[in-house]
């Protein structure tokens, strides 16, 4: 194959990843959000320790209209990274690489990561 049959550069828009794909890079995606929402996890851990008022204060800014999408998007992001990453150390060990276990794995991945997501969000927010 000569260098002139090579794309110039890809568009990233028009990949079709599979399943499995799509969950890798999620997985990624996830642990960079978790990585830029630990100050924020941090000091609403500090802040709830400080007492019952102090908790009172966290949960409402966690509750607040304007960063419950964080919020959600960092439990989301919680439950994701720690069901890929248990699904990926099975992949490590050589269970499930298959094609057909590696789409079941990433839809129950996704699925569970959604739940259980759903889950902590009522916990949190009732």
């Amino acid at each position: 194959m000569s260098s002139t049959q090579r794309p110039v550069y890809l568009d990233l828009l028009k990949i079709k990843l599979p399943l499995p794909g799509m969950v890798s890079f999620a997985h990624r995606v996830s642990g960079a959000l978790m990585f830029l929402g630990i100050p924020f996890g941090l000091y609403l851990l500090s802040l709830s320790l400080d007492g019952p008022a102090s908790f009172a204060q966290a949960r409402a800014i966690a509750t607040s209209w304007w960063l419950s999408p964080v919020v959600i998007l960092l439990t989301w992001s919680l439950c994701h990274h720690l069901l890929a990453g248990i699904r990926f150390l099975f992949m490590d060990m050589e269970i499930g690489v298959g094609k057909k276990a590696s789409q079941g794995s990433a839809i129950w991945v996704a699925e569970l990561a959604l739940v259980l997501a759903a889950i902590l969000l009522v916990e949190i927010y009732l």
